[in-house]
This record gives C-alpha cells, structure tokens and sequence, in this order.
C-alpha cells in the first residue's frame, strides 16, 4: 500500500502585493528546481517596476509642466514664455474690441455744424459767369443770343446762376460740408452715421479708408492696456504702503476708497501720451499722401519734436485738465454711484449688499454704470476733440472726419460750441432741391425756388449739439448690458471684481 503524498502547508508562501516603483538594488532571483514537489517557483515574488515619466503636453507654450518641475530657481525661458503668451492674450483681445471703439472715437471728433449754408466771414461772392472765364466763345455767344430774344418781362429770361465762395486767391471755397463736389477725397461725408455701428460701416465701405481701418491703432491700444494692467495695481500697493500702520491686503485690509482712485488717475495721467498717439492715428486719413504719422513710434517723435517735447504732452492745459478730469470721473464712478442706486433700491430700510442681494445689486450696478456715463462721456468726447488738435509747430492733421476748422480754446469753450454751433439729427441728408417752370397760377413756385421738407425744421435736434457730447452712448449701454446678464447667469460669483466698463 502506497504511502499517503506529504503536506504541503509548510511549502505555502504569502503573496506580495507591494508595488514598487523604483528600481531596486537587490532584485530576486528564482531559483529553478527539478524536483516535481517543490512549488516555489510559481509563488508570487517581489517584483519591480520602473515607469517611464512622459512630460505632459500644455496648449499654451507648455507653461504648467515646466514651472510645476523647476524647483531649482527662477526660470528666464518660462517668464519670456508667460510674457509672451499673455501679450498675445492680450493683443486679441484688444483686437476684437477696438473696431467699436475707432467707430466711437470717429463720432466723437466728428464736427457736424448747424447751419451747413452760412457763409464764413469776410468771404466774397462769386457768380458762374466769374467762374467759367475760360470756357469758349461760342458758348457765350449763344448765351448772349438766348438773353438778346427773350422778353424782358418773361418769367423764362436766364438768371444768374448760383453764387460762390472764393477766397483773396480766387479758389472756390465750401459753402457747405454738404457739398459732395467740394468735399476732399479723404473725408467721411459728415453725418453719414448715427451710430457706431454705423460709422463702423461707414468706413469699411469708404474707398480710402476700407474695412482695415476699423484696426487702425490697434498696436498702440494693446500696449496701453497691457501696461495699465501691471501698472495700476503697482501704483495701488505704493499708496497703500504709506499709510501709517496700514499693511496692503486687497482682501483682508483694504485700503481707503481715495487710494484705488488715486492709482487710477496717476495710471491715466503717465499713459496719457499713449492715448494721445492712439486717437491721432484712428483720426488721419489712411491715404499715404494724406498720412501725417506712419505708425506710434513715428507719432510720438513727431509730437514730442512739434508740440513741445513731455511738457507739453503732458503739462498743457488743453491736455492735462481734460486728462485729469477724465480719469477721475471714470474711476469715481464705478466706486460711489452703484451704492448710491443701491441706497434708493433697498425695501424696508434693508441695506443692498453683494452678500445678502446679488441680483438686486447687480441692478444698482447696471443702474450705476448707465447714469455714469451720462457724466463721462461729455467729458471723453472733449478730450478726443482736443487731443486732434496740434500745437506748437506741427502741421494739422488731414482727419478721415470733418473736423472743426477754428481750434477749440479749451473745456469750457469746446462745450459752448458743441452745444450752440452743431445739430444732432443725424444721419444728415442733403437737401434735394427741384427746379420747375414758373407759372401764374397759386401754389406754383417759381424758378430757382427749392422745395425743402418740413421734417427738418420741425426736429428740435436740428437747433442742439447735446447728442454729439453722447455719441457711442448706444454702444456702452449696450455693453452695461451684456456684463450686467452675464453677471447674473453666473451666479454673482467675483462680487468682488467692480463693474467692468467695456
């Protein structure tokens, strides 16, 4: 009888889970046995693993994976990689934006006068016959013919033809900016838009202009921007850290409301020449015999060289009170008015706050924003009509628009005559005017007699310059708009972040 087989409990090895990913130095051999009972060959072992890191790939110049394992220092590749991508971030930005803003800066320093037939002072008349001195004899002759026949006392007799300006040269001159002949090439007829979006239009469909235009400052707009972004915030630390036991936290310990705005007016006030450069070069003509600058960097010499060097960019009266007066209003705006709508919005003497009333708090800034801008803009649009004139020795610049030909004299004389001296009933149309035969009978018109609607004397916007001191308002409202509902699809979450003005 056959023996019964041996146990085989004690040949039982536990197995190892343990998992390990380092190589190590003292690896485990398996031994090979021929003999049939032993089994240790087929017990799990400690085995090694070795995974090889694959760098993760990064859509964005692969920022993450390299500052995520540089321990070692600071990394000069990864902060020219991080300015790099966010100028480019930035530039995009800025270029989808600044087509609205050129056809907002257009109909700001756009002049439309009110009385588009007056003549101008000290100007002299001349009639057609003055005019057309040099045309052949024959002509003349059958004219003098046609006047010898007729009747003196027939209503068909030939009149005179309509009178012109001419100055002390003999060159005839406008009479009105309605006068398609006289109009130069390079200038937009004047009040051919109402809006920005309609100037938008307006110049993409000019010839000498086209739909590149509508970019036109784009480079100089980005660099400003990207400067007041790392600048303002700089300037508010600065502030802040001289406040007697104050120390900087946005968060924890903010500052008092006079140090924000005071870094946003020194922001504006150190970027002026910057905005200066940038509504100059979205002003001139695009025609390269009509161009004064060829780019910012040519426009800033040219200024700096004609107009007084940094004291007067930044120092004369014409810019620096409009400057001042500009930056303060837009950046004390967005701090007091919103809690002041908010004050006449609470129900039951309940105080709105962020915390405890997102919704009705993003109204009072809705609110706040819109009857902002009835304060701001008069202001803007003075500053940009200002900023197109020159000074000092420099040559004036042919303008895309019909500027003002007498230069403002400052604030206060800028808004008198806007008001008094220009209409807002735009877009403009010509007067067509039809000539008929005379007639005896009643309501018949007489030769050289124009018939003119009603509806343009009847429009008191005709006789007000006050809807060109809001020109782009349409424009911003629109934008209040769309911050205010996604702001609220949002869920209210960046309270803290301040209406942001588009």
């Amino acid at each position: 009888m056959s023996s019964p087989p041996p146990s085989l409990r004690d040949l039982y090895n536990t197995p190892n889970n343990v998992w390990s990913f380092v190589p190590t130095t003292n690896s485990s051999t398996i031994a090979s046995s021929s003999s049939p009972t032993s089994l240790s060959s087929n017990a799990p072992q400690n085995i090694s693993y070795q995974w090889s890191t694959r760098p993760t790939t990064n859509p964005l110049f692969d920022l993450s994976a390299s500052i995520a394992g540089d321990d070692s220092g600071v990394d000069i590749a990864v902060i020219l990689q991080g300015l790099l991508a966010s100028a480019m971030l930035q530039y995009a930005t800025t270029a989808l934006s600044i087509p609205w803003d050129v056809g907002k800066t257009l109909l700001q320093v756009q002049w439309v006068p009110r009385d588009t037939g007056e003549l101008a002072p000290g100007a002299t008349l001349m009639t057609d016959e003055d005019a057309e001195e040099g045309e052949e004899a024959d002509d003349h002759s059958s004219n003098e013919d046609d006047s010898y026949f007729a009747e003196p006392s027939s209503s068909d007799s030939p009149r005179p033809g309509p009178r012109r300006l001419s100055d002390d040269r003999g060159y005839i001159v406008r009479q009105s900016v309605l006068e398609e002949g006289t109009i130069p090439e390079y200038v937009i007829p004047v009040g051919s838009a109402d809006g920005t979006w309609g100037m938008m239009k307006r110049l993409g469909r000019f010839r000498p202009e086209g739909w590149l235009s509508l970019w036109k400052g784009l480079l100089t707009s980005a660099v400003t921007e990207a400067i007041s972004v790392s600048l303002q915030p700089t300037i508010q630390g600065a502030l802040a850290s001289l406040i007697p036991g104050n120390s900087y936290d946005a968060m924890l310990n903010p500052p008092p409301l006079f140090v924000p705005i005071g870094s946003q007016i020194l922001t504006g006030f150190i970027l002026s020449p910057l905005d200066l450069v940038r509504t100059r070069l979205i002003v001139q003509s695009s025609l390269p015999r009509y161009r004064t600058y060829t780019g910012p960097v040519d426009a800033l010499q040219q200024i700096l060289t004609n107009e007084g060097g940094l004291k007067g960019v930044y120092l004369h009266p014409q810019l620096l009170i409009p400057t001042l007066l500009d930056c303060t209003l837009r950046s004390l705006v967005p701090f007091v008015l919103p809690g002041l709508v908010a004050s006449y919005l609470s129900f039951g003497g309940v105080p709105i706050t962020p915390e405890t009333h997102p919704f009705m708090w993003g109204v009072s800034e809705f609110l706040g924003s819109c009857a902002g801008l009835l304060i701001t803009l008069p202001f803007e649009t003075i500053r940009r009509r200002l900023q197109v004139q020159v000074r000092g020795t420099a040559k004036p610049i042919k303008a895309c628009v019909e500027t003002r030909p007498a230069p403002y004299n400052g604030i206060v004389d800028a808004f008198w005559h806007i008001l008094t001296e220009e209409r807002s009933d735009l877009p403009l149309k010509p007067t067509r005017r039809r000539r008929r035969k005379s007639s005896v009978g009643k309501g018949k018109m007489k030769e050289g007699e124009s018939e003119e609607s009603g509806e343009e004397e009847g429009s008191w916007l005709r006789h007000t310059g006050i809807g060109q001191l809001y020109r782009g308002l349409g424009m911003r409202v629109g934008a209040s708009v769309i911050v205010f509902v996604l702001g609220m699809l949002s869920g209210g979450e960046d309270v803290e972040g301040g209406w942001a003005e588009l």
